[in-house]
């Protein structure tokens, strides 16, 4: 029997979509990437597809992760990046040995090396964190308003005024916080 693991929270953006492997951090966290097994699945529907995952190369996924996370939230709290997070990304994003490539269809996709490695699938998420902290790409880092959540998001809206990282989930929760808390003050008897 295979165990059941919480969805993958997916974004238009690689790396906040990896730093979303955990989730509710300031909660109850959520971990989506809690096996080697399950690194194996978040890459594959992410378009990086490698052969297997060990238990280190999980661990140096959640550090990645971790550092992409602390370096997000420091630039969209416009505070300085911690210089050890920048480490990590700048590591990780060296040791890849993946290509960009044009499909047919006039998009950008990664290719792997033919051992299709998870740290060449890792190399892919720090570039893509690098473009956005960088400020290479049309769109700003932000934080979810989520109590709870506080993820770094990419905010690509035209205003550049969204405050959840997914209205699937954070913004409903808070939609619907909103509305009971208006309903049970109506429904409050007058004096």
């Amino acid at each position: 029997m295979r165990a059941e693991f919480p969805d993958f929270r997916l974004g238009r953006v690689l790396a906040t979509s990896f730093t979303a492997t955990l989730t509710e951090r300031r909660g109850d966290a959520v971990e989506r990437i809690p096996t080697p097994h399950r690194l194996v699945d978040w890459l594959a529907v992410s378009g990086l597809a490698v052969n297997s995952c060990t238990t280190a190369q999980l661990e140096l996924a959640k550090k990645l992760r971790e550092s992409i996370h602390a370096v997000a939230t420091a630039a969209a709290l416009q505070d300085p990046l911690p210089a050890s997070a920048v480490q990590v990304i700048n590591d990780c994003s060296a040791q890849g040995r993946a290509a960009a490539i044009l499909t047919s269809e006039g998009k950008r996709r990664w290719q792997l090396s033919s051992a299709s490695r998870v740290e060449d699938a890792l190399s892919v998420i720090a570039a893509d964190a690098i473009s956005i902290i960088a400020g290479e790409r049309d769109g700003k880092l932000a934080l979810c308003a989520s109590p709870t959540c506080q993820a770094a998001f990419f905010d690509t809206s035209q205003s550049r005024t969204r405050r959840w990282c997914d209205m699937n989930t954070c913004g409903n929760r808070q939609k619907k916080a909103r509305f009971n808390a208006k309903e049970r003050k109506s429904a409050k008897p007058t004096e």
